[in-house]
């Protein structure tokens, strides 16, 4: 199978991986554009933010 997948199976599971991650990153910032704050996002928040989306992934796969 092409780009190191073993098996169809692993590829499908891959995309589901992905298309879980996307969707939580877009639940986190769409509760981030809701909260409406004046300021912008700074670095850390924005690590913050993006170790949260990672968070999430993980317990959703």
């Amino acid at each position: 199978m092409a780009r190191g997948y073993g098996t169809a199976s692993e590829y499908v599971r891959d995309l589901i991986r992905r298309d879980l991650d996307r969707q939580a990153l877009r639940a986190l910032l769409d509760e981030g554009r809701k909260s409406a704050q004046d300021e912008p996002l700074s670095p850390q928040a924005f690590d913050t933010v993006r170790e949260q989306a990672v968070r999430v992934a993980d317990e959703v796969s």
